[in-house]
């Protein structure tokens, strides 16, 4: 039987992406979906929820997940640490798999940045740009955070040590273990992550471009396949790629 899809967030961008993706395949179907302002209406079963509704909603997305017994695949950022400790609880009983980044590409470089953080030294500097087209509502975003994530891991560290946000005025020198994490916003871009390592002379850089919301997308669809009917825990992305 083919596995059936709820949409949360149905009639967004992304939403609208991972439908048209899903009626192309024989061994899935959208069962149902919701997006802002709409009245909940429930099939009788659902197999994985996708959620891509936004911080306002995600929360919701997790209990419809909880209540039918079905698994979520969640690409929403901006999540508070409330969200946080309900998608861990949540977990104890249902396949739950959180990506603020669902492309390859982006888990990846995620990989990459890991092992490069672990490899030079710790007095290299690390700092994080992303690119994102103007309506994005949320700064920095899930994927740069991610990304600092991926550096501190590499160097052993806490996931946000280090975080900057914002310079400006006469700060000083910069100092040592902070990471800048910047957003730039402008036009449609579809989204462009840097990591830069600053050593002495030379420099890395580790970029994704993503030129469209597909990416995205396809690997929703591909997570959500791969964890309808697993057992309860939490997954990512990583598990998917084979990346762990």
């Amino acid at each position: 039987m083919n596995t059936q899809v709820f949409l949360y967030g149905r009639n967004g961008r992304m939403g609208r992406a991972i439908e048209a993706i899903i009626n192309e395949r024989d061994d899935m179907d959208v069962c149902g979906g919701i997006s802002a302002g709409e009245q909940l209406v429930l099939p009788d079963k659902i197999d994985v929820v996708i959620d891509f509704s936004g911080a306002g909603a995600a929360a919701d997305a997790l209990a419809l997940a909880h209540k039918k017994g079905a698994a979520l695949v969640s690409g929403s950022t901006g999540m508070s640490e409330t969200y946080d400790q309900a998608f861990l609880a949540a977990s104890k009983d249902i396949p739950v798999l959180y990506a603020a980044n669902m492309s390859l590409g982006v888990n990846v470089l995620r990989y990459l940045v890991e092992r490069a953080a672990a490899i030079l030294p710790n007095d290299w500097d690390a700092e994080i740009v992303e690119l994102h087209h103007n309506r994005k509502v949320d700064s920095p975003s899930g994927t740069a955070l991610a990304l600092l994530e991926s550096t501190n891991a590499g160097r052993g560290r806490a996931p946000k040590e280090g975080l900057l946000t914002a310079r400006e005025g006469q700060v000083g020198a910069r100092m040592p273990g902070e990471i800048g994490v910047f957003g730039v916003r402008g036009g449609n871009v579809a989204g462009e992550h840097t990591v830069f390592f600053f050593g002495e002379d030379e420099r890395i850089e580790l970029t994704h471009r993503a030129n469209s919301r597909n990416i995205f997308a396809q690997g929703a669809v591909r997570c959500a396949q791969w964890l309808a009917h697993r057992a309860p825990g939490r997954y990512s992305i990583e598990d998917v790629i084979g990346l762990k």
